[in-house]
This record gives C-alpha cells, structure tokens and sequence, in this order.
C-alpha cells in the first residue's frame, strides 16, 4: 500500500482530504504545518508528499526546499495544494521542481487522479526491463539454464576499443552483438549534408547492434565509442540459436533488447515540439540518468559541446549560448568545460 504524507494546516480540509485518500486505498499520514511535515517525512519517509503552501511556522515552499535538499527525500513526487490559482504562483511552485499543482477548491477525483498520475509513471520506470548480462542470466536462471548461458557470455572474446573508434558504420551487414564491459557508446545518424544526431547513448552493461540483427538487416546507423571502451561481442549465429530454439527466452530477450525504441519515440517527438531550451535540458537530464553512479559525488559530465548539440538536435552555437543560459540561471554550473547539474527539477519542469 502507498504511503502518503499529507501536510495542511486547515484541520477540516486535512481531515476530509485524508478520507478520501483512505477510502482510495492509502495509508495516510498528516501533519499540520511544514515543520511537523518535514519532521515525519525524516522519520518516516512516505512514497508521495501533498502539501498545501500558505501555512503558519514553515510554508509549502519551505518544506518543498528542505525536502528537495535531502538525498534520502529527494526523490519522492511533491504534489502542491493552494488557493491561489494565479499563473505566477502555479509557474513558482512548478519551476521548483515540484511534480505537480493543485488548486482548492478540488474535486475527489482531481486530487486521486493526480496522485495515480504520479504514481503510474513511479511504476513504469520500476516495471522497466533491466539491462545488461545481469538481467540476461536472471532470465536464464528462471528458466533452469543459468550454467549454459553463463559460459556461453562469459567465454566470448572482449576487445578494447580507443576513444572516437567507428564500432560499426551505416550500410554494414551485422555478424555480431555488442555488450559493453567499460566504456560509453554513442548511437548516431547523420543527414545527407553530413549534420550528426545521436540517438542513443550506452554504458557498461548495454547491448546494441541487436535489432538489425533481429529484423536480418544492414545497420542504419553509426556506433562509436565516446571513451576508451572494452566490448564483448556475441557472433551473430549464436544469437539466432539462442532466440529461434526457446520461444521463451527469445520473447524475453527481444523485450529486454529492444528496449531502447520507446525512447527513440520520445527523442523524435521531443524534436519536433520542444523549445531549444527544453531539448537543451532534457539531454542534460538524459546524459546524468545515464551515466551517473550510485558512487557520484558531485557528478560532472566531460562531453564535447558538439556531441552535447547533436543529442539536443541544434547546432552547436545555439547549444553554447542556452548553456551559457543555465550557468546565469543558476542551473547548472561548468568547471573546466565539465557541466555539473545544480538544480534537476528545475531542469526537468522547464516549460515548453
């Protein structure tokens, strides 16, 4: 059961709201000022905060910033409740990073249908097929075959590559499937005029080179390391013994291979409907969701502004002049040409 954490200072308003919630299957918790607020969510963290922002001793947008500064909360969907209705206040308590806005008066179902909202997406990136040879033995291992598979991954030969070398080239036939040990891959096609546009980037654990395998075509794209890489290659035929002798395992691995095309989806119609400065950020956010590591501190990302410009889809120019943006915007913060993100919900909540 959901765990949710309801701050208001309006006693009746709690009450009722908490109800509600209740009745929709949460387990609730209240509070009635952002002190007290902030207090249970250290001691016990919920799955989602609903806030309201004018109350006495600490205010919504006080709890807001406490909570997003903590590492342990950080994380958790901020639903806003106010009666101010007004754009520039619904446009602070959003560029705050907040997940969403409600404003009172709300029906019952405006406020659940917000919090399922948040709660799907929670479940959807959950429910995301894992990656990389960890996931491939777990499908192994379910099926009784763990010991097979193991050696046949572990025994392919594995071969360094140095950083900005062609892996594979548009128009090649495919013979094999890549799996990166180390390293960072970028996936690109290029324009008849020559202008370059990743479409995917990849780290340790990935596999690619999988789907023109799978369709029996030539590769229509590029694959090029961004770093010193090592890359453990699959021949092509054992693949195909692989995915056409176990109906179950090839359902699997075609899921767990093909993984990447919702996303491509996304890039394309973030293309062509998102400002400069949205696509801007969005690579920004996509490159540190990518790359970063449970053992990052201060993350920084050392990428070339024009490998940066390609994932955004601009030129060069007007990526230079929207980072220049951020850095006076206080957003992000560049450092000897490595670009550190300071304020993420702020990056991700930037309107269209």
């Amino acid at each position: 059961m959901e765990r949710i954490l309801l701050i208001e200072d309006n006693e009746a308003l709690r009450e009722n709201t908490a109800e509600i919630l209740t009745l929709a299957s949460y387990e609730v918790t209240t509070a009635e000022n952002g002190k007290i607020g902030v207090e249970k969510a250290i001691s016990n963290p919920p799955d989602l905060i609903v806030c309201d922002i004018m109350m006495p001793v600490l205010d919504g947008y006080g709890v807001f910033q406490i909570i997003s500064k903590n590492e342990d909360l950080q994380h958790i969907p901020f639903i806003f409740l106010s009666a101010k209705s007004e754009r520039t206040d619904l446009r602070k308590g959003m560029e705050m990073g907040a997940d969403d806005y409600i404003t009172k008066p709300f029906s019952d179902s405006e406020l659940i249908n917000a919090i399922r909202a948040r709660f799907e997406k929670i479940r959807i990136q959950q429910n995301r097929l894992g990656k990389g040879i960890e996931t491939w033995y777990q499908i192994i291992a379910d099926l009784g075959e763990k010991d097979e598979m193991f050696k046949a991954l572990e025994n392919h030969d594995v071969i360094d590559y140095k950083k900005k070398q062609v892996i594979y080239s548009e128009g090649q036939h495919p013979n094999k499937l890549y799996y990166i040990e180390s390293g960072k891959i970028k996936i690109y096609k290029t324009s008849e005029g020559g202008k370059e546009l990743i479409t995917s980037l990849l780290s340790a654990g990935d596999f690619f080179g999988h789907i023109p395998l799978i369709e029996n075509n030539v590769y229509e794209e590029f694959a090029e390391t961004l770093e010193e890489s090592a890359i453990r290659v699959i021949p092509r035929k054992e693949f195909e013994h692989l995915v056409t002798h176990n109906q179950e395992i090839a359902i699997k691995v075609i899921k767990l291979l093909a993984n990447n095309i919702a996303e491509k989806e996304q890039q394309l119609v973030a293309l062509a409907y998102h400002s400069l400065r949205k696509r801007v950020a969005d690579a920004l956010l996509t490159l540190k969701k990518k790359y970063e590591t449970e053992s990052s501190i201060n993350f920084s990302m050392a990428i070339s502004r024009e490998d940066l410009a390609n994932i955004a889809g601009t030129a060069t120019e007007s990526l230079i002049r929207t980072l220049s943006d951020f850095k006076n915007e206080k957003l992000i913060e560049i450092k000897e040409g490595k670009i550190t993100i300071l304020e993420e919900k702020k990056l991700a909540n930037l309107f269209n």
